[in-house]
């Protein structure tokens, strides 16, 4: 009886059968440092992932030139060898399914370092975007489009508060083409999409423009108020969310603009405007004038009723 430890077998030398498969291996693990990949002698592989356009199964012809008896080939078997290597990473890459695959996950990728993704949104978009291939929806339209509104769709089933113009202007494409393709997308793959909460959009925002705790904690109350109210069904969280800070602003006095804000929320000044006149009407707030102290009552009522 012979082990192998290489294919985790125990066959018999003289038949060849095999006897026992999967057998455990007690050696020593290995702890390579070693950036090629065919000297790292660890023991598992890469993790599978749907963002690679053969999730990480692929086989390939390993580098040593030795027999399964570690003996060394001869020289017209190691030319051998060499042409099918060669024709092995050529074919990976022969269905026009697995270029398509190479070239947006790559475009992916590059998507994911810029806007700071996490796997699971990753992950999510990979999986929507080999739906769409399976649909045909990818045949005519461009590769890049298409993948925007898959990512804006991950995105919005996770929670994670990007825009589809944000999105499209990181992949240098046009917002009316990415959200005719969210809305195929929406369509064809019967997917529902959950109502996005605007209070995940005020850290974002603030952050950027660099407000107080303060100002950020009197917004998240007064979109709590306005959630609670039903106002907010049907309009862009993310202008919810600049119109609530910018009123925090007002109330706490601090002297930030709406151009500020407009620009960190990705929205236009006249609908911040329009929504931060909607909440100072629906939550009963005197808006007559900045930083008018009429409205400190009203504003701490909201916030001792939602903290």
């Amino acid at each position: 009886m012979t082990s192998d430890d290489v294919t985790g077998e125990k066959f018999c030398r003289g038949c060849g059968s095999v006897v026992l498969e999967r057998i455990e291996d007690s050696r020593a693990e290995w702890h390579s440092s070693s950036k090629d990949e065919y000297d790292n002698r660890t023991r598992t592989g890469s993790p599978t992932s749907l963002a690679m356009h053969d999730m990480g199964l692929a086989t390939i012809i390993g580098r040593q030139n030795k027999d399964s008896s570690g003996k060394p080939l001869s020289s017209l078997m190691k030319s051998t060898i060499t042409r099918l290597r060669v024709w092995d990473s050529r074919s990976q890459m022969h269905e026009s399914a697995s270029r398509n695959l190479t070239e947006a996950f790559g475009e992916l990728k590059r998507l994911a370092d810029k806007l700071a993704l996490p796997d699971a949104v990753i992950e999510k978009t990979a999986y929507i975007y080999r739906k769409a291939l399976e649909k045909h929806l990818v045949k005519g339209r461009s590769i890049p489009v298409l993948l925007a509104a898959a990512l804006h769709i991950a995105c919005r089933d996770s929670g994670t508060p990007r825009t589809l113009r944000e999105i499209a202007d990181q992949n240098n494409v046009k917002i009316k083409y990415a959200s005719k393709c969210y809305r195929l997308l929406l369509q064809e793959l019967d997917l529902r999409m959950p109502v996005v909460n605007p209070v995940q959009c005020i850290s974002r925002i603030a952050s950027k423009v660099g407000l107080k705790e303060k100002t950020k904690r009197g917004a998240i109350a007064i979109l709590e108020n306005a959630v609670n109210k039903d106002i907010t069904s049907g309009k862009n969280p993310m202008a919810l969310a600049a119109a609530a800070l910018y009123l925090s602003c007002v109330i706490n006095g601090d002297q930030v603009s709406q151009k500020v804000i407009a620009l960190a929320a990705g929205v236009t000044e006249v609908t911040i405007r329009n929504r931060y006149k909607g909440l100072g009407k629906t939550l009963y707030l005197d808006l007559s004038g900045p930083h008018n102290p009429d409205i400190m009552p009203d504003y701490a009522k909201i916030t001792n009723q939602n903290h």
